[in-house]
């Protein structure tokens, strides 16, 4: 049997900045796969059609939506919406990110805030109107999508992106602990050393080019080679799933052991 049959999935960050599997567009699809209704959001409306239309060619069901995550209005109507057609949202998605390279003498205030409303204050928008229909269902799954510079220094000159993903982990702990009695999980999973279409756009720059880029992160992850958005999708199912039902508060790396090695 399907682990999410006709539970709602609202996808923030759905779509993918290019060709291939980003960690959105993969979870959007696994969670239908697994028989949810899902709720494809992006920025981009056409990167949200594309994964909305792949899920129904494979028979799934899925909406496509655009929305700007740091923008408060567009988030509350667009949550509104989904609550009045669907009357409920199980599983709330949250994937929206970006880097920027650069420490604090390199970057503008602009660019900073920018960096966190995109990493973290989407998130917090997210939950402030979908967690009211959660304790009205009692019951509801939020995953945020963190990373493992949330937790150490990966090499790369972003300041404001470990700023910004060790505050996604701490605020999923707070509220995976402030709403636990009333039915509500909250983890985080925190990617390591992935390949996906982000990676092309804003990492490339720090090496030579593409190729040195790819054989220096594969050669970098404990297992020889980097991780996929289906490796991040396969963790989002299963913490979505009434398998993870005790399982709450967790920072889960998905990284081939990246954040446990020294050095």
């Amino acid at each position: 049997m399907a682990r999410l049959k006709d539970r709602v999935a609202l996808v923030f960050g759905a779509g993918s900045v290019g060709p291939g599997w980003g960690n959105g567009k993969a979870s959007a699809v696994a969670y239908a796969r697994e028989g949810a209704i899902v709720i494809a959001v992006d920025v981009v409306e056409a990167a949200a059609a594309e994964t909305a239309g792949i899920i129904a060619g494979e028979g799934g069901r899925a909406e496509a939506h655009a929305c700007d995550v740091t923008d408060e209005a567009q988030v509350r109507a667009l949550v509104a919406d989904v609550a009045a057609r669907y009357g409920r949202i199980d599983i709330l998605h949250n994937n929206v990110g970006t880097t920027r390279m650069g420490g604090p003498p390199d970057l503008t205030l602009e660019e900073w805030r920018r960096q966190l409303d995109l990493n973290i204050t989407g998130a917090f928008l997210a939950c402030k109107y979908v967690i009211p229909l959660m304790q009205q269902q009692k019951s509801g799954v939020i995953t945020n999508i963190s990373s493992a510079a949330g937790l150490r220094y990966t090499g790369y000159p972003y300041a404001s992106y470990y700023a910004a993903k060790g505050a996604v982990n701490q605020f999923t702990v707070g509220i995976a602990l402030q709403y636990a009695a009333q039915g509500i999980r909250c983890n985080a999973i925190l990617p390591g050393l992935m390949d996906t279409p982000l990676i092309h756009q804003q990492i490339t720059g720090q090496y030579a080019d593409t190729g040195e880029m790819l054989a220096r992160r594969h050669a970098a992850s404990p297992t020889g080679r980097m991780g996929t958005g289906w490796d991040v999708a396969h963790a989002a199912v299963f913490l979505a799933s009434d398998e993870a039902a005790y399982i709450n508060a967790v920072l889960l790396p998905v990284d081939g052991g990246l954040t446990a090695r020294c050095g």
